[in-house]
């Protein structure tokens, strides 16, 4: 079970543009499998350890589930399941952890808690969000996108709204996978400079605006987040006069190309970032993207444990 150098999945840019394209191949296939009704045992016998701090609805059901069709097994662990609450340090839950599963998914609010989980471990271990990134949600956006455009390379997106932890490794997938993108945010809640910066070591670097209308003009998908996240309640009414003008409505996208798709990663805040009328319209394919963490996240998995 125990692995001497285990390849970890930290921010995408832990994968190759090869690499990557290869987890969405399998992400693909299986997904269409799925479809046809073919089942699988890849990680027949395996277990997932789910560390979570954060609620969750779309993470942990998405990899509990996506163990359970690949044969495997998934465990969910809180706060109150773990020794961690108990003033255990991080490394020792991590050492002991990799003694009883082939994998760790932990689902944080510090980055640099889960760096400590994955320099101690000796299985691979997965981000499944922190404050800083959210890996696992790209994946699925980059399927999600694959499957609505021409292909990655074609596509043109826009995201709108807040610089946050989906966005910043947004930006850092978009790069790998030579998207042509543009990022529309206000002042003070811009991306980090230097996720810029790494975006634009990878492949072709983000447009960067505060000018929601310039960036969807053209766009291919606009994607958008809440503004207010877990743990930003007490910033609320300063959050939504900063983000005045901001929403994607109707309006917004009047410029867009007349068959944009909209994206979000979910929960939405209806009425906040988006509209209603949006979510609920032909245009919303977010229903499609919160699917593609089940079957992006078994090719992640399957990738880690039997390819890497």
């Amino acid at each position: 079970m125990t692995e001497t150098n285990p390849r970890h999945f930290l921010d995408v840019d832990d994968l190759s543009a090869a690499e990557l394209d290869e987890v969405l191949g399998l992400a693909a296939e299986y997904k269409a499998e799925q479809q046809a009704g073919v089942l699988h045992d890849d990680l027949d016998n395996q277990t997932l350890g789910m560390v979570f701090e954060k609620p969750s609805t779309r993470t942990r059901v998405s990899f509990e589930t996506g163990m359970t069709q690949l044969g495997g097994h998934a465990v969910f662990l809180s706060d109150s399941d773990l020794q961690l609450g108990r003033g255990e340090p991080l490394k020792d839950t991590s050492r002991a952890l990799s003694r009883y599963v082939d994998v760790l998914m932990a689902r944080l609010f510090d980055h640099e808690a889960l760096e400590e989980i994955a320099a101690y471990a000796d299985v691979p271990v997965v981000n499944g969000l922190t404050d800083d990134a959210h890996p696992c949600q790209t994946l699925a956006d980059l399927l999600t996108i694959q499957e609505h455009t021409g292909g990655l390379s074609e596509a043109t997106v826009a995201w709108v709204g807040d610089g946050n932890n989906v966005a910043q490794s947004f930006v850092i997938g978009a790069a790998l996978a030579g998207i042509d993108l543009t990022i529309a945010t206000p002042e003070g809640y811009e991306i980090d400079a230097d996720v810029i910066e790494r975006a634009g070591e990878l492949g072709p670097a983000p447009t960067v605006s505060d000018d929601p209308a310039a960036a969807v003009d053209g766009a291919d998908v606009v994607y958008t987040d809440v503004w207010v996240s877990m743990g930003q309640e007490d910033e609320r009414e300063e959050k939504l006069a900063a983000f005045d003008g901001y929403q994607v409505n109707d309006d917004l996208l009047a410029d867009a190309a007349d068959d944009v798709a909209v994206m979000h990663c979910l929960p939405a805040h209806r009425g906040e970032e988006i509209t209603d009328d949006v979510l609920e319209s032909d245009h919303a394919i977010v229903w499609d993207q919160a699917e593609n963490r089940l079957h992006a996240q078994k090719g992640l998995l399957v990738w880690l444990c039997e390819y890497a």
